[in-house]
Parts: C-alpha cells; structure tokens; sequence
C-alpha cells in the first residue's frame, strides 16, 4: 500500500491538534517574559516530543533549519514513531518568537502534514509572495503585477473602491516603496512585525479580520506553511524565491530547485491533501491566546483538512498538573 493510501488524515488530525497544543502550551511561562530563544525552545522540544509520539513514519521538510543550524526538528529530521504511514511534515514551532516575547498579538504553533513527497521543499531563503482569499477567479492578481495594479483588479472584481481595500504587509525597511505604492491608490495597510504565515492566513477569512490581501516578501518555509493553511481555508497564494547570493542559490539546488526564477501556486507548493493546526499562543485576529486559570491551561487551536474543507475551533481545558 502506497504512504499517500495510508495517510489517514482523519485519523490523524486530532493528533495533530495535540502537537500543537502542547507547544503552545510549552511556551506559557515565557509570555511577556522577553526571552526570544527560550520561548522558541520550549515549543521545539514539546513539538518533538508530541510528534514523536504519532504512529507516522515522518521527514520534517518545512523546520527550523539546516542539521547544522537546528539540533532538534531540522530538515530531513525522522519524527514518529516509524510504524505509520510516510508524512511530509512542515511547521513552524512558534511563529512570532518576539511577539511571545513582548506579549504582542497573533504569536502561533503551527504545524502541517501531507502524504510523502506532498509539500515543496523550500530553502531557508527568502520568497516574495502575494495572497488573497476565497471566491475568485484564478490569476486575478499576479506577482508580475505592481502593487498598484494588484488593489486595482482586487477592487474592481470585489464592486468597491482601492480606498476599500485592506493589504496586510510585513513591516521591514525592504518594503517601503511597495507601502507607498500600496497607499497612493487609497487603500489602508496593516503592519505587522513578525507572522507573515498568519498575515496570509488572514485573506481567508476577511470578513473576521479585515485583510483583502498579503503581500511582501518574507521567509519561503513559511510560504509553504502558509499554502498548507489556504489549501484548508481556500485562497490563492504566489511564491517566487529570492536569492542574494550563491550560497542561497545552493541551498534550492540541494532541495532540488532548477528554476530559480519560477512562480509558485498554491497547489504547486502543496501538491496533495494535507492537515493543519495552529494554536493561539497570545490573542491575535485569528486565535485566542493560552488563558491561565487556578489549576488549568485554556488554549485555542484551528485544526483544518483540506480533503473535506473542514475548520474546526476546538478549545482545550488542560490542567497545570
């Protein structure tokens, strides 16, 4: 039986929930307490210790970096147990190590699984990218449009004006023309400091968050958790990597990237069915944040299966002891 017959994405979601639960929760007494790499390493050893614990024989192809650089969930890192079927595993053990940090919005686990072979195996480089939501037409909006262009048509379909249209941007000096380009058509922006895999997952829902669309450039693993999460929720998103040097340029071809020059789709960075989970570390647009209580922790996590479109809410009570 081939690994992508046994993915048992059912069976696995609630699994799933559960690694990311745990890391949200690993990370509670960090809030607010201004230790970035604590906070990242309290949800990577949780996250590893929950993975190890599902029947999956699983390769981390979207993690914390090079073997070199990452001691634990690296890529190409064997998680599970070896006895399930064969997974590709991207995730991200806390997105927002500064928003958790400084106690500021939207800080996440995230995690996402699919059959073998399922999710590009994107370098640790970075990757422009461009987002919008469900219901429209494919190719509405295109990395080889401006800016300008981009609010225009997304106006122009949605029967409002640019003035109407929110775009949610990651805030870096490298983006400044683009924030203007974006403003002088009259559209607002929100800056957000770190996140950008919640800054896309935004588009999907705009009628809760506000977000028309995303773009900016930002890390490509995240681009790929946040293909996961837009397969889940619907939404097109586009990724193109980008190269500063050689050595970034080696990095794509050790993962087996030739066209260096190539625009991704949704579906081309995610090739199959997967599942996704994200649990609120501090309340954001999308999650509450973990609330402490006498004796419990309460978080709140999305778990998604874009086989069925399904989006669950699920809150977890979990006692402290």
């Amino acid at each position: 039986m081939t690994a992508r017959a046994d993915f048992n994405d059912r069976m696995l979601s609630l699994g799933l929930a559960r690694v990311a639960e745990q890391a949200a929760i690993a990370t509670v007494n960090l809030i607010g307490r201004g230790d970035e790499k604590a906070a990242d390493q309290a949800a990577v050893n949780a996250m590893r210790q929950q993975l190890n614990l599902l029947d999956i024989a699983g390769v981390v192809v979207i993690g914390e970096g090079e073997r070199d650089e990452a001691p634990m969930l690296y890529i190409g890192e064997e998680v599970g147990t070896g006895t399930g079927p064969g997974v590709d595993i991207a995730l991200d053990p806390l997105e927002g190590t500064t928003l958790t940090a400084k106690d500021m919005p939207n800080a996440l686990t995230v995690i996402a699984m699919g059959p073998r072979g399922s999710m590009l195996h994107a370098p640790d480089v970075y990757m422009e990218k461009l987002a919008i939501g469900p219901g429209f037409a494919e190719g509405l909006v295109t990395l080889d449009m401006s800016p300008r262009e981009r609010v225009t048509a997304l106006a122009k379909v949605k029967g409002c004006s640019p003035s109407d249209i929110t775009v949610c941007v990651l805030e870096r000096p490298r983006h400044e023309d683009m924030i203007a380009e974006i403003r002088s058509t009259g559209a607002a922006i929100r800056l957000i400091t770190d996140g950008d895999v919640a800054g896309v997952m935004h588009c999907a829902e705009p009628h809760l968050t506000g977000i028309d669309m995303y773009m900016g450039t930002g890390g490509a693993p995240e681009g790929v958790l946040a293909a996961a999460a837009l397969k889940c929720m619907g939404g097109q998103i586009q990724g193109r990597l980008l190269f500063r040097n050689d050595d970034e340029k080696g990095r794509a071809a050790k993962a087996g990237i030739t066209d260096l020059d190539k625009i991704y789709s949704r579906d081309e960075m995610v090739t199959q069915d997967v599942i996704f989970a994200a649990t609120g570390v501090t309340t954001g647009s999308l999650l509450a944040g973990i609330k402490r209580e006498v004796g419990f922790y309460t978080t709140e996590t999305l778990l998604m299966r874009s086989k069925t479109g399904s989006v669950r809410r699920m809150t977890y009570r979990n006692p402290t002891n």
